[in-house]
């Protein structure tokens, strides 16, 4: 699973090219480290026979470590990072793993490479494998409806029938994002995809089957039944047998149970380690594992599916995973981003920057951020893995890779910093600069554009923390390239776009590494609501909400992440407005519905409101948590 991150240039997932002229756009403390092991032998399983060693990679090595080790500090109101790990393949060989930093500081136990982290969203690389698998044994087809393999399964808008198997690989199901019961806890829950699919029937679609993509963990977690379904088995077990097995990945396997103390890096909350952190959607983002292991994944996908001589899935699987899945959608923002099946990106654009293909995933959850690459071409691969949601390990694996390319020659230098500088402006009438303006909504906090003058543009923030709008960018200027720049903060810029009736707002920024761009939809126009609030839901307005449904293994309760209001922004009028982030419209008395549709991130994990009233008290059901209503 992947948590929600704000649009950032160092979390780079989706990831996206713009114009030529600008370049390629796109995508995601202590000091203390041990466990280093430096050069590691033929890695187990990949083949070879070590006659011709890789480069030692010296430069890129120490690069790594002096990089990792600064991630791992703590930044401004992020946790620390105890803990990180890293392998790099190349070729068949394995030529660096390397731990950093300990488990806790109490026992100053030291993390090795043995170490085991989740690797949250990462784990939908291995979900579209075992669904390939599957496709090449004939028992799963990828255009075939979701509803040939669970006749049961069901939704209240009827699209739902054409869900097909691809659109859960490639998030253009439809479904509305994250079911949030018993997903993160202490201690193994079991039953959580099958919950999933029940509590389905009571949902709407969020969009069209195919109409776009937007990140959804839903559609993963539907993955296991569909394979529970076919193959007559849990989707761990089917894992196991098929993939991590062959591969001998003996460090690798889903929290189903608990792990021995010291065997895994543990998450903090408030300075205090925690215990084993279980995901229980295996299929979106519960994988457990090294880096080390999962370089013997790489090596299956870099061989076209062969491995030792044992042929474990076909090269057209491979392929059809590193096939770009934007083509037909209806609102494909940005047009050049390629996302594949299970990968976030099958080009990324940092490394394409430099002329090499890239497949790259990206996985967060509560108490770990990771990031996986394959060069196909190349023959590399990376994972680059850390102990706590705030690390950003994608700029570091970007680096570490771009370094490794130059140092064993393919690349002859580090592609240079982009330069910035604001276009000369276009002319804009007032009219078109007035059709821009209004309240954009997203997963997110909304924003707001307004004008002073007809000419430029001022954006603000919806701060929950103020009850406000609070500055985000002003004086935006159209320019001759497209789009808005200010000059006093050139480094963003904004476009417009509309889309299948809608109008989106697009924000660009120099990614990390400084030779790309990163372009992401960050939100809707809201068109007015087509009327006042009915009754039932101004009389519950404003009011808060406490989850009353989790129980104490629950992380996220740990975290404080439990309350939510639900009120009604004057800018707005006709929508409620849910935990200071989504808008929706009353569908009945006792039933609001989703009302934004954004692709990639901004547009994912939305909710609908359900109001039943038990013991003279309002119960309020939302994306699988029950709130208890407190004021």
């Amino acid at each position: 699973m992947r948590t929600r991150p704000q649009p950032s240039a160092q979390n780079l997932s989706p990831l996206t090219p713009t114009p030529p002229a600008l370049a390629l756009a796109s995508r995601r403390g202590w000091l203390a480290w041990a466990g280093a092991t430096g050069l590691a032998p033929l890695l187990p399983g990949c083949g070879g026979s070590g006659n011709n060693p890789a480069p030692l990679l010296t430069a890129t090595m120490a690069w790594g470590r002096n990089a990792i080790r600064q991630a791992m500090q703590a930044a401004p109101n992020q946790p620390k990072t105890r803990a990180a790990s890293v392998a790099l393949l190349q070729g068949d060989r394995l030529v660096w793993q390397e731990a950093f930093g300990v488990l806790d500081e109490a026992s100053g136990t030291p993390a090795t490479p043995e170490t085991r982290f989740n690797v949250g969203s990462v784990s939908k690389v291995i979900a579209a494998l075992a669904v390939m698998v599957l496709v090449d044994r004939q028992l799963v087809a990828l255009d075939a409806p979701v509803v040939r393999y669970l006749p049961g399964f069901s939704m209240l808008s009827p699209g739902y029938r054409d869900i097909t198997v691809r659109h859960l690989l490639s998030h253009a199901s439809g479904l509305p994002g994250t079911y949030l019961h018993n997903v993160f806890t202490f201690a193994p829950l079991q039953g959580y995809a099958a919950e999933l699919e029940t509590a389905l029937a009571d949902m709407h679609l969020k969009h069209a089957p195919g109409a776009m993509a937007v990140y959804c963990n839903d559609g993963f977690t539907l993955v296991e039944r569909v394979v529970q379904a076919v193959t007559g088995q849990s989707y761990p077990a089917f894992v196991q047998s098929a993939l991590l097995n062959p591969l001998g990945m003996a460090r690798s396997g889903y929290t189903l149970a608990p792990l021995p103390p010291g065997s895994f890096a543990p998450g903090h909350i408030r300075e205090v380690p925690q215990g084993q952190e279980f995901m229980m959607g295996y299929a979106t983002g519960g994988l457990c594992t090294t880096p080390g292991d999962m370089m013997k994944l790489a090596a299956l996908l870099l061989r076209g599916g062969e491995l030792d001589g044992q042929r474990i899935v076909s090269k057209a699987g491979v392929r059809e995973m590193a096939s770009a899945q934007n083509q037909g959608v209806r609102v494909n923002l940005p047009a050049d981003w390629h996302w594949g099946l299970g990968w976030d990106t099958t080009r990324h654009p940092g490394l394409e920057a430099a002329g090499v293909e890239a497949w790259q995933k990206s996985g967060g959850t509560m108490f770990y951020s990771s990031d996986f690459y394959v060069l196909p071409q190349a023959g590399l691969a990376l994972l680059l893995t850390g102990s706590s949601a705030g690390f950003k390990p994608g700029p570091v694996a970007e680096g570490i890779l771009l370094r490794a390319l130059q140092e064993s020659g393919p690349l002859r230098t580090l592609p240079p910093p982009l330069p910035l500088a604001a276009p000369p402006h276009a002319t804009v009438s007032s009219a078109a600069v007035g059709a821009l303006l209004g309240v954009y909504g997203s997963s997110r906090a909304p924003l707001k554009a307004t004008s002073p003058d007809g000419q430029q543009i001022d954006l603000c923030a919806w701060s929950a923390q103020r009850g406000a709008w609070v500055d985000r960018c002003q004086s935006l200027r159209l320019r001759t390239d497209g789009w808005w720049w200010s000059d006093a903060n050139p480094a963003t810029q904004y476009r417009w776009e509309q889309a299948d009736g809608r109008r989106y707002l697009l924000m660009r920024e120099r990614a990390t590494a400084g030779h790309y761009l990163v372009t992401t939809p960050i939100g809707q126009q809201m068109p007015p609501a087509p009327g006042p609030l009915p009754a039932a839901w101004a009389a519950r307005l404003p009011s808060t909400w406490q989850v009353a449904s989790e129980g104490p293994q629950s992380i996220p309760m740990a975290l404080d992440m439990g309350t939510s209001a639900l009120k009604e922004l004057p800018d707005l009028p006709g929508y409620l407005f849910w935990d200071d982030s989504q808008f929706l419209l009353p569908l009945s008395a006792d039933r609001a519905g989703m009302a934004v549709q954004v692709p990639l991130d901004a547009g994912r994990d939305l909710v609908e409101l359900v109001v039943t009233t038990r013991e003279r008290q309002d119960w309020l059901h939302a994306g699988g948590w029950v709130y208890l209503r407190k004021d």
